[in-house]
């Protein structure tokens, strides 16, 4: 990885990071009727690294060249000097992301999200629905407030109301492949996409629309965001398997019980693993620590968790290639360092 010079990677993300949820509470307050906007807040609340708003600010220096420590987020200078406020682009991306954790807790019948109850467990059913709703339609109003040129603005909601529907589109495929046996690795690599890297890719994508930066460069940046936000999700089902419950903070193996169809599984299955009766069980809670370790060695054994690991690597090597289209700085190595990280982090 490159290092931020003077500082670390970790802590130019921090940075960004606490100026997205600086501007979360400038713009997503607690108000009447209370209770909705504090379930409304409550997973942005308890963390989350903020790694799409991240990228949509790093895009943004990296595709006018502006310097971080000059960077005015609310007044972000376009290609032609007119001010924009991309920070409100970010929140928007942000609250896109926390409706959808939202959402899939609830069709999962989650009780753990970033080491908290989930909403509906929280609060109740009703009220997470109408939260997530709510960051939903919030969304298109902070991506309204950017101050950019019209025609710019709305290409960038239409880039994000076309994710959203991707979005729930890869969702019902997901549902769909846990009823059955036959999924290609080209069907999940789709679903994969459209649940989850399509995000990705509006993160880097819309500030360069935002921005007014050609077309190539909006194209490059957002098979970017797609080819690094499939990896982070190939890294996501791995970590599901091996990564410890309360560093997850979520239950480990929960994929496995809820006979979610993930690379590592597709694999297995191809190499004559039964990957059905790895957790003999569909309840979250009676999974045993031992029944985890004992699926994930068999699939070790396979070669599925490496299979998968290649994989991600692959995908952000062909993210990293696409950034070829920006000027080199300081801006697009930090792109270059998220993109490996997506797929060397630990949780």
């Amino acid at each position: 990885m490159t290092e931020d010079s003077p500082t670390t990677l970790d802590a130019a993300l921090r940075a960004r990071r606490e100026r997205v949820n600086e501007a979360i509470d400038e713009q997503l307050p607690v108000q009447r009727p209370e209770r909705l906007y504090e379930a409304s807040r409550y997973l942005l609340e308890a963390g989350g690294k903020r790694l799409r708003p991240t990228i949509l600010l790093l895009t943004a220096e990296a595709v006018t060249g502006t310097a971080p420590m000059d960077a005015d987020y609310r007044s972000f200078p376009d290609v032609d000097g007119t001010p924009v406020d991309v920070l409100s682009a970010a929140v928007s991306i942000e609250v896109i992301q926390s409706f959808t954790l939202i959402h899939d807790d609830i069709m999962d019948d989650d009780d753990l999200r970033r080491g908290v109850p989930a909403v509906h467990r929280e609060y109740d059913l009703e009220t997470a629905i109408l939260a997530g709703d709510t960051l939903y339609s919030k969304a298109f109003e902070y991506m309204l407030q950017t101050g950019a040129p019209a025609e710019r603005s709305v290409r960038a909601l239409d880039e994000l109301a076309t994710t959203c529907t991707h979005i729930c589109e890869g969702q019902a495929f997901d549902v769909d492949f846990e009823t059955r046996g036959d999924v290609a690795v080209d069907e999940y690599l789709e679903m994969v996409e459209l649940k989850t890297a399509v995000l990705y890719a509006a993160a880097a994508s819309i500030p360069a629309v935002l921005l007014g930066a050609d077309d190539e460069t909006v194209d490059s940046l957002r098979r970017y965001g797609r080819s690094v936000g499939q990896a982070f999700q190939i890294q996501d089902d791995l970590l599901d398997l091996t990564t410890p419950s309360d560093e997850l903070g979520k239950t480990r193996g929960s994929d496995l019980v809820e006979n979610k169809q993930t690379l590592i599984t597709l694999h297995a299955r191809e190499h004559g693993v039964d990957v059905d009766s790895l957790v003999p069980t569909d309840d979250v809670e009676a999974v045993e620590e031992s029944t985890i370790e004992a699926a994930v060695a068999e699939l070790e054994t396979a070669g599925s968790i490496d299979y998968a690991r290649e994989a991600a690597v692959d995908l952000v090597e062909q993210g990293k290639a696409e950034l070829q289209v920006l000027e080199s700085g300081h801006a697009r190595s930090l792109l270059e360092d998220i993109a490996d990280y997506l797929v060397e982090r630990t949780y």
